[in-house]
């Protein structure tokens, strides 16, 4: 059955009553409404200025992948944005798992777009054959944690399946299809898997964090949203909070580095 904007309305979704969440018009709506929603906005500032402070020392090209209704480009403007979806204000329209690239890219950035990847494996040795040596991939996911687990499962419209036992999911739409516990199968549960696979990939960094903040922003309805001047008070609780975020995080920064390619690789 085709899903709808108007399906996800008990999940604090909703943008606009029949259109489908993989049209483009549901990317243009929330792009909108990210500029309109001012807590939300913050929450994503920051996460922008995390990759700025990750891709510090980077050499080359830096390739944002899902761009969507984000405004990464304001923060980082010299970024390459794109998306599969024909939306307007990208620079280039591509998919992530058939990266155009060869040994090209300083660095590739996402924000929520790894788990929407139906296939882990093919986008991990795809990015791995665009970047440049010692170049980075630095994403920031949903990740799984006893707090998480709650939230996604009850509260969330993506599919949350951290037993699944394939890095892989059937293909359907860029929004639909998901797996929010995709990051922290591949990069925790399945830690020795990937590093077997991938040896030219070193993870150098998994860090859990921000247990409220989004949820407090309301996400993208158009019905709920906490007034922007809380969100330093709300953000200062969060680090209190820091030393629980292996039970609490909602998120995980995770930052991948490429090695010269082993023999035979």
């Amino acid at each position: 059955m085709k899903r709808t904007e108007s399906d996800q309305n008990s999940m604090g979704f909703l943008i606009h009553k029949n259109i489908s969440i993989d049209d483009v018009e549901t990317t243009v709506s929330r792009r909108k409404i990210l500029k309109r929603k001012k807590f939300l906005r913050k929450t994503y500032i920051d996460w922008y200025e995390i990759f700025l402070s990750e891709l510090e020392g980077t050499d080359g090209t830096t390739l944002e992948i899902g761009s969507g209704a984000g405004f990464l480009k304001e923060i980082i403007p010299h970024v390459i944005t794109s998306e599969m979806l024909k939306v307007p204000h990208v620079d280039v329209i591509l998919d992530g798992l058939f990266l155009p690239f060869e040994n090209a890219l300083g660095a590739i950035v996402m924000t929520d777009v790894f788990h929407h990847l139906n296939d882990a494996s093919v986008f991990l040795q795809g990015a791995a054959n665009a970047l440049k040596t010692n170049g980075l991939i630095i994403m920031i996911e949903p990740w799984v944690t006893p707090w998480s687990r709650s939230i996604y499962k009850n509260l969330h419209h993506e599919p949350f399946v951290p037993e699944a036992r394939e890095w892989s999911f059937p293909k359907c739409g860029p929004l639909s299809g998901a797996n929010g516990a995709l990051p922290w199968i591949v990069f925790e549960r399945d830690r020795h898997i990937f590093e077997q696979k991938f040896p030219i990939l070193r993870l150098k960094k998994v860090k859990p964090f921000m247990p409220i903040r989004y949820l407090m922003s309301g996400g993208f309805t158009t019905r709920f949203g906490t007034p922007s001047f809380f969100y330093q008070p709300v953000k200062r609780f969060e680090g209190l909070l820091e030393p629980f975020m292996n039970w609490l995080g909602m998120f995980a920064l995770i930052v991948l580095e490429k090695y010269g390619a082993p023999k035979g690789y």
